[in-house]
């Protein structure tokens, strides 16, 4: 009783800490549950003892009642067969002298009367000589009557029936070659010759697939592994279930101990299992009928009562979760409703709708929250005006970091066209570098179209192509979905350039930079791969650390800086993804989401706030 009282103590201790730690509607539904559960769960031990006693006494009680009613249609069957029988002898043997008369057309008539449940009925004399038969009377040369089992067994019973085992019938020639197992059924009888009276045997041959449905009807209707078998007064089987298996030596029966049981019933432990073995003696014959149900039935009948109260159980549970559900939400609407308006406000949302009702107690909370919400929403006005001069103070320094080191290496492409009196290559030099920088400009901005982005890189390309002699091939494969989106100015073209320093000027002529553009969901992305050296995967991953840039050639932007412009830009979920592989070249993703261009859109992105993207999501 201590221990009891021990573990109750440890568990009420233990729920008591769990639930301090949950919400108001939590520790109500909770409680009652607990309660309910400890209450249906002590319900459905009751039930399941109680259900598996009535399946149990009811699984033996059907077991009794099959026994017996297979017992009796199996009676009736054999004593249809002894009228059969005594219907011969009584009527048509006794009255007949078999000198001046005989039994073909009386033994015929009962034959045919019978011939569903018959194979043949015969008449022999004590010396073996047959008198009569039906349906067929051509008995073979080494038939052997007198020493047959059934003819000794007559001729030593007198005054019984004697039933034989299950047997192929081999007395008689049949025109069609078939072969019938019967049950015979024989009885010496008095005949008369002469006005001399003699002993005879009857036969009457059964066929033993009458017998054989019966049993496998009652099989059938049997539940689980329970079966019913059929055995002689010696011990040997007439019929199993699985009596093939039994003739070939892959199964046993424990038919031999039935034989000296002077019990109905018992149990008995055989083939590595308990089982209910129950009896009964069919009369006249000496036959048993066996009922074998191995306890393991009465298992699954426990597991199936135990399902069905598990099933009420847990039915029940879930009627009382729910109305606990609806009880416990009644109470703590009110404070949950409070408590969404302040996670509402934890999510970022500097403007929540502070909920303000029910008890006093929650609507003062209420109208206390909502006055600090206000007074917050002042203080953090002030900050953000001052972060975002801050913010646009970094966003120029950081598009001040171009030099004009490539200003003056393509100015001196041009003057060495020029003396070169290579004019046309100039004008186009000098035609790509204006339309180059109309772009860098942009009126001032820093967010422009992909479509602009991607045209400044061709002219940035088509500069570099000529100063190095067309030295690598450039190919552009832009989604046009993507062209009328936004992008930070002045992303693309760096990368180009260390695409060409520090990837292209090894390659002797067989360099390949690819650029391409395309939309996934909500995100765009536009990937700079190229066939050049590569590095190392470690290497690659501190490129957009700070103090890994590599200045030495180049703009001087380098990756970071365009990853840096873009977190400041859309935030710190995009960006610059790099992969590259010694020997295999390297591959960088611009990371951008997807936001079509407009005035609108494009003043907010200047003003520092990420408009709505397509498909609802907002930053």
């Amino acid at each position: 009783m201590d221990k009891i009282r021990g573990w109750f103590r440890k568990i009420t201790e233990r729920s008591g800490k769990y639930v301090g730690t949950r919400s108001i509607q939590m520790t109500i539904a909770l409680s009652f549950t607990v309660v309910s559960v400890c209450c249906l769960c002590f319900l459905g031990v009751l039930l399941y003892k109680q259900f598996s006693r009535k399946e149990e006494t009811l699984m033996q009680e059907n077991s009794r009642q099959l026994l017996e009613q297979t017992t009796i249609n199996l009676e009736d069957y054999l004593r249809s067969m002894r009228r059969i029988s005594d219907a011969m002898y009584y009527s048509v043997i006794k009255d007949k002298d078999l000198e001046n008369e005989n039994l073909d057309e009386e033994m015929t008539l009962l034959y045919e009367a019978n011939k569903d449940n018959l194979v043949s009925i015969a008449c022999y004399t004590y010396d073996g000589r047959l008198v009569e038969a039906a349906p067929v009377a051509n008995e073979k040369q080494d038939a052997a009557v007198t020493s047959q089992e059934w003819f000794e067994d007559a001729k030593n019973q007198l005054e019984n029936f004697h039933f034989s085992t299950p047997h192929v019938q081999n007395l008689f020639d049949d025109l069609t070659y078939r072969y019938y197992w019967v049950v015979s059924l024989s009885r010496t009888v008095d005949l008369t010759y002469g006005g001399t009276s003699m002993l005879g045997v009857l036969l009457v041959d059964m066929n033993y697939s009458s017998i054989e449905r019966i049993l496998d009807k009652a099989n059938m209707s049997t539940v689980s592994s329970e079966y019913i078998y059929l055995m002689d007064t010696d011990g040997e089987i007439i019929y199993h279930p699985k009596q093939e298996l039994i003739r070939m030596g892959e199964y046993e029966e424990n038919n031999l101990s039935a034989i000296t049981a002077e019990e109905e019933s018992w149990v008995e432990s055989f083939g590595g299992q308990k089982r209910i073995v129950t009896q009964r003696p069919i009369s006249y014959t000496g036959w048993k009928l066996v009922s074998v149900v191995p306890l393991e039935s009465f298992e699954m009948g426990r597991n199936s009562t135990g399902y069905l109260a598990m099933m009420l159980v847990s039915l029940a549970l879930l009627t009382t979760v729910i109305l606990n559900q609806f009880v416990s939400a009644r109470i703590a609407k009110p404070l949950r409703r409070l408590n969404d308006s302040v996670r509402e406000w934890e999510t970022g949302n500097l403007k929540p709708d502070i909920y303000v009702g029910g008890s006093l107690e929650v609507v003062h909370l209420g109208r206390t929250l909502r006055s600090t919400v206000r007074q917050i929403q002042d203080l953090m006005q002030d900050i953000v005006v001052k972060q975002e001069e801050k913010r646009k103070s970094e966003l120029d320094a950081l598009q001040s970091q171009i030099n004009p080191h490539f200003l003056y290496n393509t100015l001196d492409s041009i003057v060495w066209m020029i003396t070169g009196e290579r004019y046309d290559d100039a004008v186009f030099m000098i035609t790509q570098l204006a339309s180059l920088f109309r772009i860098s400009l942009s009126r001032g901005k820093t967010i422009i179209r992909i479509e602009d982005e991607i045209k400044h890189a061709q002219n940035y390309m088509n500069i570099q192509k000529i100063r190095y002699k067309n030295a690598f091939e450039i190919s552009f494969d832009i989604d046009p979905e993507i062209l009328s989106c936004c992008t930070v100015k002045l992303i693309v073209q760096p990368i180009l350039e260390n695409a060409i320093y520090y990837g292209m000027e090894a390659m002797d002529g067989d360099g390949l930079i690819m650029v391409r553009g395309y939309r996934e969901g909500s995100d765009i992305f536009l990937e700079v791969s190229d066939n050049g050296l590569g590095m190392p995967e470690e290497a690659a991953a501190r490129l957009l650390t700070e103090g890994e840039r590599a200045r030495s050639r180049g703009s001087g932007v380098g990756l970071l800086n365009v990853h840096n412009r873009i977190r400041l830009r859309f935030g710190a979920q995009y960006g610059l993804q790099i992969e590259s592989c010694p020997d295999e070249g390297m591959t960088v993703r611009i990371h951008i989401p997807y936001i079509p261009y407009t005035e609108e859109t494009c003043r907010q992105l200047e003003e520092g706030k990420i408009p709505e993207q397509e498909g609802g999501r907002t930053e």
